[in-house]
């Protein structure tokens, strides 16, 4: 629920089960330890207070992450004891001054801790709420010694979530990542390919393949992903896209083209803030002061849903779920 906490924080989690979610989605990095975090990307000066340590200040520093040179504090270079002294703060702080509220108040969890947390919310609303986690840079992570792939295999094995029936899908912008586990059979729960509106995969690209993420949604890229994903995650814009002008055009065949495949389609994110929406769905003026107020969401999700896609990715999942619902022709009388 990034849309009402700071993300990626078992406060977040949490609250998005309880408003309906169906899968928690913990994005997965390394500590120097070798042990799996939670945060959206393994530069954390954006998301915790690391900056106001300095007693870490020496391990500000430069690195290059997927081709892209980056400056800041690395999970990688802190052990988990030093990054359980810091605290979440919101990515997104123009867009989402609401959450600031909470900025100071949550660990960075683990991966071990988000899975006791949906094993106590499973329990208490009498639901399976299932975990989606997504390896972040995998191929990174392994060219430093810190592989994600095995952490997290045992993890699920230690929990029993490792069968096709559990609730839980590994999601991965890495073919190879994802065709490892595949092969590796460690794993049978259901394998979802991110995909993006522009690009290639980091591991096609430093294997010096021309693969790109254009390559990806033809035909023969989805029959090539259905032998070792149940589904796709693309981008919103790879479902419909939009013109020139900000709006929404015409729906692609991706949905269809993937069906046929046998593939499943998740598509990401969807978010209430006007800044996130389509032209013709933003709410107000236009004006500065109106990107972070909430637009016509409900439209559009409904629009994404009308296309036949079987699942959203949403920072505000109570919304999701009443878009489903109508979608679905529901009563919500």
């Amino acid at each position: 629920a990034a849309g009402y906490r700071p993300e990626h924080t078992l406060a977040s989690y949490e609250l998005a089960a309880r408003t309906g979610a169906d899968f928690i989605e913990p994005d997965l990095v390394s500590t120097k330890d070798g042990v799996l975090v939670v945060r959206h990307e393994n530069e954390i000066s954006t998301t915790t207070d690391v900056a106001e340590h300095p007693e870490l200040a020496d391990r500000r520093t430069t690195r290059t992450v997927d081709g892209t040179e980056l400056t800041g504090w690395f999970t990688e270079d802190l052990t988990l004891a030093e990054l359980k002294t810091l605290r979440a703060k919101e990515r997104l702080p123009e867009i989402r001054e609401e959450n600031t509220l909470y900025d100071g108040l949550y660990e960075v969890p683990t991966f071990e801790e988000v899975l006791d947390l949906r094993e106590s919310l499973s329990e208490e609303l009498g639901r399976d709420v299932g975990v989606y986690p997504e390896t972040k840079h995998p191929t990174y992570f392994d060219g430093i010694g810190l592989s994600l792939e095995e952490p997290l295999v045992a993890a699920l094995a230690d929990r029993d979530l490792d069968d096709a029936d559990d609730p839980v899908i590994v999601q991965s912008f890495e073919p190879s990542n994802l065709r490892e586990l595949h092969d590796g059979g460690a794993l049978q729960v259901p394998l979802v390919q991110l995909l993006s509106a522009t690009g290639a995969p980091y591991d096609a690209v430093v294997a010096g393949s021309s693969l790109t993420y254009a390559d990806a949604v033809t035909p023969r890229g989805l029959s090539f992903i259905a032998t070792y994903a149940a589904g796709i995650g693309p981008d919103k814009d790879q479902v419909i896209p939009r013109d020139d002008d900000g709006t929404l055009a015409a729906p692609t065949t991706l949905v269809d083209d993937a069906h046929a495949a046998g593939l499943q389609v998740h598509p990401y994110t969807f978010r209430n803030e006007n800044t996130f929406l389509p032209a013709e769905l933003r709410t107000g003026d236009g004006q500065t002061e109106d990107l972070d107020d909430f637009g016509e969401v409900l439209e559009e999700e409904r629009l994404f849903w009308a296309t036949g896609i079987d699942a959203v990715f949403a920072d505000q999942p109570d919304t999701a779920v009443v878009s489903r619902s109508i979608a679905e022709g529901a009563d919500l009388g």
